[in-house]
């Protein structure tokens, strides 16, 4: 048995899986974020980004809790984990239980949203001969190093969310480094020294499937397990996802949904865009084409409290959607309410609603947004598509999966099908994998995969909508490229004041 755990951005799932795939038993508990509209003064923050930070002890707390509803743990072999990214977590101490709780002291971990270090990218992509978002690892580091160099000194390592619980379980300290490709986005030995950040901060790496250490017999004692537990690296939420949706052919792409969108494409070659990532595969010798969109799921949870529905399910939310017809009277939405990533990369883009009038309704504001986030996945698959990688197939997993009004709109614009796996939250299911292949159940990852992952549903786009789509999405892209400029100077603006 393997218990499975995910750290999301709003949600921390735990699972104990089977070898075959099978779900035991499932909790999942809400975790929270501080976001700039907590906190006041941080609307004249430096950067085009707001601070979005969360506090990792309670992620202990969560895991704490879930295990506890979980039942009995004398079973589980090894502990599996992911986890949102990138997210920096400055470590400040050791592991320790107190008053029966598992500790880790650390400074507020800095979300993969908060991209606040906007100056100091520029600097790292200087110092990387490449781009390098300010959500990513360095600028972070180096504008913690400037904001508060008291709690610089103080770290002994910056991790992950998933390497944080694997720190405090088993006291070793490891980054998951996913694959090839990815030295871009996380560090060389040179690449420290010469922007001024302590090696010894960053742990060594290793990559997904690798055992970080034994759970310390303290902590087994705490929880429940057996001795000797294994904690397997699964590394970054999205990467196990890519696992559990089954798109392990060129073609098929795992569509991540959440707070964030990721679209995660198969294919045969590497391919350099500076409008996508491009990095291994969980499956050789394949590469992973990937487009990263900021606030989706964060987009229709806003709209949703926009229209005050907040206390009402997201089913009601895409069921008033549902009711304005095919492309929202005219209205389009931009949903970058965090700034953008792929395929813009503009920390100062804002949403927009266009073309707004007296007839605008409720329920076309809804599928205007929903609308909205499908036209930003198609423009990853455009540029995807721009760079001579076919995408053939849209494998869904996250909670919005379970929304078949959002299924049936995204393979109505993008013009692909929509596949869903047997489980949406397929991170969990790509753990399970990693883990079985770690205890020597199956050969490989594709091999275990191809065991676990079934197919369960589908969504075919009605080509009775092909045309309107096609004009709203030129509208969607050209009303980006009309308002970039005045993007910025209103970030300057707003920042002078």
């Amino acid at each position: 048995m393997l218990l499975v755990v995910d750290i999301g951005t709003s949600n921390f799932k735990t699972a104990i899986f089977d070898y075959k795939g099978n779900c035991r038993n499932m909790v999942t508990l809400p975790v929270s974020t501080i976001a700039a509209e907590d906190a006041a003064g941080d609307a004249n923050n430096a950067g085009g980004g707001s601070p979005v930070e969360a506090d990792p002890a309670e992620w202990l707390r969560a895991f704490a809790g879930a295990v506890s509803r979980l039942g009995s743990l004398s079973g589980v072999e090894a502990v599996v984990i992911s986890g949102n990214g990138p997210t920096l977590t400055p470590v400040t101490g050791t592991p320790a239980i107190a008053g029966g709780n598992l500790s880790l002291p650390a400074g507020m971990a800095r979300l993969w949203l908060d991209r606040r270090a906007e100056a100091e990218a520029k600097i790292v992509s200087a110092l990387a001969g490449g781009f390098v978002d300010p959500g990513f690892f360095l600028p972070k580091a180096l504008l913690l190093k400037k904001q508060d160099p008291e709690l610089y000194e103080k770290t002994r390592a910056f991790l992950s969310p998933a390497e944080y619980l694997a720190c405090a379980l088993t006291g070793e300290a490891r980054t998951v480094f996913p694959s090839t490709g990815f030295d871009q986005w996380y560090w060389t030995g040179k690449l420290l020294d010469t922007a001024g950040l302590d090696r010894d901060k960053f742990p060594p790496f290793i990559a997904p499937g690798d055992c970080i250490g034994v759970i310390s017999g303290a902590a087994a004692s705490l929880f429940g397990f057996s001795g000797n537990v294994q904690v397997i690296a699964g590394g970054p939420d999205f990467f196990v996802s890519i696992l559990g949706s089954g798109a392990i052919l060129p073609g098929a792409a795992c569509n991540r949904t959440g707070t964030s969108e990721g679209i995660n494409l198969c294919t045969e070659n590497r391919i350099r865009d500076n409008r996508l990532m491009c990095y291994g595969h969980p499956v050789r010798p394949y590469w992973n084409l990937s487009g990263i969109i900021s606030t989706s799921g964060r987009a229709i949870r806003w709209g949703r409290e926009l229209l005050g529905m907040e206390g009402l399910p997201y089913a009601a939310f895409y069921a008033l959607a549902d009711t304005a017809p095919a492309g929202a009277g005219g209205l389009l939405f931009l949903p970058y309410l965090a700034g953008e990533r792929a395929p813009v990369w503009n920390p100062r883009a804002r949403g927009v609603f266009m073309g707004l009038s007296l007839s605008s309704s409720r329920r076309e504001l809804a599928r205007a947004i929903v609308e909205g986030v499908c036209f930003a996945i198609r423009d990853v698959i455009g540029v995807m598509e721009e760079t001579g990688a076919p995408v053939r197939e849209l494998r869904v997993s996250g909670g919005p999966g379970e929304s078949a009004v959002f299924n049936q709109l995204k393979a109505d614009i993008s013009g692909r099908r929509v596949l869903l796996p047997p489980r949406r939250d397929a991170e969990l299911l790509g753990l399970t994998a990693l883990g079985a292949v770690a205890a020597g159940k199956y050969a490989s990852p594709e091999e275990a995969a191809g065991v676990m992952v079934t197919i369960t549903g589908e969504y075919i786009p009605d080509e009775g909508r092909a045309s309107l789509y096609e004009g709203m999405f030129e509208r969607y892209r050209g009303l980006y490229r009309s308002l970039k400029d005045q993007f910025a100077e209103y970030s300057d603006s707003a920042q002078a004041h």
